[in-house]
């Protein structure tokens, strides 16, 4: 006779604690104590087929029926309590994410808020403050899954990780809004660049920045003042430096200078004619030349009369920058770096055109106009405001020595003119209507002619230098 193993601890249960010596012979059943017979056969239940205890066919049956219904009515209690545990897990797991999630969307407005600057620095820092808050009490009571659930579901580890990442953010923008805040309060006000700015008329005479570079150094000798001294790696050469192959990194000879200057026209010694063409080759290397002539082949660029209406407008503020650059020291530069590098700012001359939907390396245009304004600074705090006014002037000198701001506009202008009136302008724009208002423009502000002037103008080749 099979006995199933799942009967084997109800058999076991029912033997005899002290069996007799006739269940002990095997002559009587150990379980009803009824002898064996032609019609009641032993089953050996062990230790061996002919030593230990016997049952009857009868009994062990029975045995084996109630050790089955005991197992079936313990599959059902345990698939229940199983049930049971996984819905009471299902909705403390959903409690508890639907909690962390709130916290992660929390952070994620914060960080929205931060960068958007649309809320006043203090109410930014009390959201914070809330928001840590709601983060130290978003993992208390983490529920355990119960054993007949298993551990190898990870939402609850990955939603926890995403709220951390959440945070980090929300943490990093807020340090950097209140951080600008701090240095913009402490900012004097400076109302004698509003016009050169072109600050609206409340302007309250302080010019906030949103963006300093300060270079790869000045972190650790700023902690050095502090008593701070920490030991820096070898330079190996093996990094991208912020400094690109155009750009040199030995010192810089005024000499040099100044002789591709007389070589080109350009009076070193004239301030205003220096810093000029100083303005018209920073706006070169940092923003017309480089990623914005990807930008420009991107289905959403600019058309050449926007780039050149605004670099005209850059041009302005470059030229402000640095002669402000002359008292101030290097960071005024930063002006000027914040208007070029604003993703979002409409161009001028009327264009709707930003760069943030022009669909272009927008990542890398930032980062070089960065790096170039920051080597002007760079040359500036080193070797003095002229050397680094003279290295940006001879940059514009060698690479477009007749563009706005340059001694060599004058002559084209004269000759786009003279083009000019012998055109059939049916089809231009009004502004090109009155020849002496279009020269009188193109010498001084040629971006307010507007950008459909300016395109139909660059179209007809008439500004080619």
């Amino acid at each position: 006779m099979h006995i199933p193993a799942y009967a084997h601890a109800t058999i076991r249960a029912a033997l005899p604690t002290v069996p007799t010596s006739r269940q002990v012979g095997a002559l009587d059943c150990c379980l009803c104590g009824e002898p064996f017979g032609a019609d009641r056969g032993a089953v050996p239940l062990g230790p061996t087929p002919t030593s230990g205890l016997f049952g009857c066919p009868a009994c062990l049956t029975r045995l084996v029926r109630q050790a089955r219904r005991a197992r079936d009515a313990r599959l059902i209690q345990d698939a229940e309590r199983a049930r049971t545990e996984a819905a009471v897990w299902e909705a403390r797991r959903e409690q508890y994410l639907a909690g962390i999630s709130s916290v992660r969307e929390a952070a994620e407005a914060v960080t929205r808020l931060a960068d958007e600057g649309t809320v006043e620095p203090l109410r930014i820092a009390w959201l914070l403050v809330s928001l840590e808050s709601a983060y130290a009490w978003a993992p208390e009571n983490v529920p355990e899954p119960p054993e007949s659930v298993g551990s190898e579901d990870t939402t609850l580890r990955d939603e926890a990780f995403r709220l951390d990442l959440g945070m980090i953010s929300a943490r990093a923008a807020v340090a950097n809004r209140l951080s600008y805040h701090l240095i913009n309060q402490a900012t004097p006000e400076e109302p004698e660049l509003c016009a050169e700015l072109e600050c609206p008329d409340d302007c309250s005479g302080r010019h906030e920045t949103e963006s300093i570079d300060c270079g790869p150094d000045a972190i650790f000798e700023d902690l050095s003042a502090h008593g701070v001294e920490i030991e820096r790696g070898q330079d190996t050469g093996a990094h991208v430096t912020v400094t690109t192959s155009q750009e040199p990194e030995r010192a810089l000879r005024s000499e040099d200078l100044i002789a591709v200057l007389s070589q080109c026209g350009i009076d070193a010694d004239d301030t205003e004619c220096l810093v000029s063409a100083a303005a018209v080759g920073l706006v070169a290397v940092a923003w017309r030349d480089g990623p914005l002539e990807e930008i420009r082949e991107a289905d959403g660029g600019p058309s050449d009369g926007e780039v050149l209406a605004q670099g005209v407008d850059l041009y302005r503020r470059a030229r402000a920058a640095l002669l402000a650059a002359r008292d101030d020291g290097p960071e005024a530069l930063l002006a000027f770096q914040a208007v070029a590098s604003d993703l979002d700012l409409p161009w001028a001359g009327g264009s709707s055109f930003t760069l943030r939907n022009s669909g272009g390396p927008l990542k890398e245009f930032v980062e070089n106009l960065d790096n170039r304004v920051w080597y002007t600074s760079k040359v500036m705090r080193e070797q003095g405001w002229r050397v680094g006014v003279l290295h940006r002037a001879a940059s514009a000198a060698l690479i477009d020595p007749a563009h706005f701001g340059m001694p060599g506009w004058p002559d084209v202008v004269a000759s786009a003119v003279a083009r000019l009136a012998e055109l059939d302008r049916s089809d231009a724009p009004p502004a090109l209507a009155d020849l002496q208002a279009v020269e009188s423009a193109l010498l001084k502000a040629p971006d307010r002619l507007g950008v459909a002037a300016l395109d139909w103008l660059v179209g007809h080749a008439l500004l080619d230098r």
